[in-house]
């Protein structure tokens, strides 16, 4: 599944052809994807104009005239793809490819949105796991979506002394501590594994038990391999591509994710790969304690 990196690459890709930008033709192909769409959900949003996108959690928001809010979350196989309209265009810091012959129209296009950049931006999704979902835009964090969502990692309002506070007394280990939405927003299961290892921290430590160094060093080991990973345009190992139709590169600067029986890049030891509540963590226990 997208993790944090992969849906801020995906956000920044769409906006140069929805921020600011009339939605001048939606058609839905079904009735709904992991969950149905509103009522009237693609006559809500034509000719409704995007006054901005950003990023929540591993949700991607527009928030639209008439203060409501399209919600997105692309959940295990979504993709969206953003084409130019009338040829290769470049708009923004993105270059788009025009529409390949039939482009919207696949039995798994959900969902088509031309809008004035122009382009056409499409949702596509085989599993059908992912959402599309208007929401009130004033009480957006009081939705079931976003209640209860913790911090943003690469807020200012994550710190030490917030990470610490959260972990306090827990009993459950680190990485699924890491791994809890209630507790950091968007890391998932590779970029836990990649910050634990950066941490020297084993992911089977206890998270109540993280010493005062051991989370400063975390928290800045989690900002560190999220931007990192931002940088590179996000990891595909699946089905995740850009919205401009390429493909991340930080899954070539895995440390530890995916590389059991490997030598560490950091010592003499090997990886290990265990599984935790259901997820597989690669670690070295040689220089994670």
């Amino acid at each position: 599944m997208p993790e944090l990196p992969e849906v801020e690459t995906v956000c920044r890709g769409l906006a140069p052809a929805l921020e600011g930008h009339v939605l001048v033709r939606v058609e839905t192909r079904r009735a709904g994807l992991r969950i149905p769409f509103p009522k009237d959900f693609a006559k809500r949003l034509t000719g409704r104009r995007v006054l901005a996108l950003r990023r929540r959690a591993k949700y991607i928001l527009a928030e639209l005239e008439g203060g409501e809010t399209l919600v997105i979350h692309l959940g295990m196989s979504g993709r969206m793809a953003v084409y130019a309209a009338g040829g290769v265009k470049k708009l923004g810091e993105y270059v788009y490819n025009a529409a390949p012959a039939g482009a919207g129209t696949d039995k798994h296009d959900h969902v088509v949105i031309e809008t004035d950049a122009p382009a056409r931006v499409v949702f596509t999704d085989h599993r059908r796991f992912g959402l599309m979902t208007l929401v009130a835009s004033e009480g957006l964090n009081d939705d079931k979506l976003f209640a209860g969502l913790g911090v943003e990692p690469l807020s200012n309002g994550f710190h030490p002394d917030y990470l610490a506070a959260a972990l306090k007394g827990k009993k459950t280990p680190i990485k699924s501590a890491l791994l809890d939405q209630r507790v950091i927003a968007g890391i998932g299961n590779i970029y836990a594994c990649e910050a634990l290892f950066r941490a020297r921290i084993s992911p089977k430590r206890l998270a109540g038990k993280v010493s005062a160094a051991g989370i400063a060093a975390l928290t800045e080991a989690i900002k560190a391999v999220l931007r990192d990973a931002i940088a590179a345009g996000g990891s595909s190992l699946r089905d995740y591509k850009q919205a401009d139709g390429n493909l991340g590169n930080f899954q070539h600067r895995f440390e530890v994710y995916g590389r059991e029986g490997e030598p560490c890049p950091s010592c003499k030891g090997v990886i290990k790969r265990i599984v935790q509540a259901g997820r597989s963590t690669f670690y070295c226990p040689k220089c994670q304690k």
